[in-house]
């Protein structure tokens, strides 16, 4: 017995995926639909904690995926010099286990690739291009309008459609996101030799100016400067910008920079956070991922505690024979306070660039490690 037999996940991200491939696999009939038309193709690059790594065997897709990457142990710290001294290597804590690499860099369209592969494979049904525009929930079950006109009726409908979820919104949930005051600036370009881990460069005229390698022969570089609101320039005027920005740079940024020329693309956003209070569900609608918390990439845990979230909801709808308030209230445990204690370091990694301080990073990050080795 299971807690549902039918299930509607809106998002095919990251969080939406990972949850459709459990259900799936395990027999619940699954709808995944995603307000976009076609699968993602184009993003920047990505950065996989153990603790996701570990959510993503468990899923079935590292083999393929780390085919994909580049994994690492440790964490550089530069001054932002002629040399690109090193001011410290952090050592890498292995949070997924010992036979998973501390730190995965990959590229987003090729995760978000895997991982559809893997839920259409399990019998999920794909639907792209379908936008939720109502939910009406009778106890049992929640029944569902689409913009296209048609309609579906479900045991529970699981909002992983991000950050402006509008699943959150049709079940009139109210979240404020704010902005963190950071803009950041990402290219994939090639990986130098140098490059086998990412090093963070603190200090100069930005607030952190970065790298990670994807592959034996790529990685992306970013760069985290004051809100300017300069995204809708060009791609001309923004390879120009990231020229500019990452002058200060040296080290392998100098061979980063040369290697620019051919870039297609380069990714612009703002650092914006929420968190939902308890509970993240309303009856049979619950919201996972960024459209129930949202961080800022300081950590790199967003991906990971999204993951977490899909992990800890699919085994309790597994493992449960009914949707009860008791099953919420396991999951409210298993989640909120992990998930906030995640963001608030981010959140204070990122205080500290803005207030030019930097901090216990060290420390930061080994409080974060310690708290993640633990399963969700």
């Amino acid at each position: 017995m299971t807690a549902v037999d039918n299930v509607l996940v809106v998002g095919a991200g990251i969080s939406g995926a990972a949850t459709a491939i459990s259900l799936a696999r395990s027999g619940v009939r699954v709808d995944l639909a995603d307000l976009r038309s076609t699968p993602p193709a184009v993003g920047s690059g990505i950065n996989l904690q153990g603790n996701a790594l570990r959510v993503l065997r468990e899923l079935g897709v590292w083999e393929r995926l780390r085919q994909h990457g580049y994994g690492f142990d440790s964490l550089g710290l530069r001054a932002p010099d002629a040399s690109a001294t090193l001011i410290a290597e952090l050592p890498g804590i292995r949070t997924g286990g010992p036979d998973l690499p501390a730190t995965f860099g990959t590229y987003r369209p090729v995760l978000a690739r895997i991982l559809l592969d893997a839920a259409a494979a399990a019998g999920a049904r794909l639907r792209f291009g379908t936008e939720l525009t109502g939910l009406d929930q009778d106890g049992d079950t929640v029944a569902v309008t689409f913009a296209d006109g048609t309609t579906g009726r479900y045991d529970l409908v699981v909002g992983a459609d991000g950050i402006r979820s509008r699943t959150r919104q049709a079940a009139g949930i109210e979240l404020t996101t704010r902005d963190v005051g950071m803009e950041i600036w990402r290219v994939v370009a090639p990986r130098p030799a140098s490059v086998t881990r990412t090093d963070l460069f603190l200090g100069g005229p930005l607030y952190l100016a970065g790298y990670c390698p994807t592959g034996e022969k790529t990685l992306y570089a970013y760069l985290v400067e004051p809100p300017r609101h300069r995204g809708d320039l060009t791609l001309g005027e923004q390879l120009a910008v990231v020229h500019e920005l990452s002058a200060p740079y040296h080290g392998p940024w100098d061979e980063i920079r040369a290697s620019l020329a051919d870039v297609e693309s380069i990714n612009f956003t703002t650092f914006r956070t929420h968190l939902l209070d308890p509970p993240w569900n309303r009856g049979r609608v619950v919201v996972i991922g960024d459209a129930a918390h949202t961080f800022p990439p300081t950590l790199a845990q967003g991906a990971a505690q999204s993951l977490e979230d899909a992990a800890v909801l699919t085994e309790l709808l597994l493992t449960h024979d009914a949707v009860t308030d008791e099953m919420w209230a396991e999951f409210t445990a298993r989640r909120h306070d992990r998930v906030r204690t995640v963001l608030g370091a981010a959140l204070q990694h990122c205080r500290w660039l803005l207030d030019g301080d930097r901090g216990d990073i060290p420390g930061l990050h080994s409080s974060v490690a310690d708290l993640v080795s633990r399963p969700a």
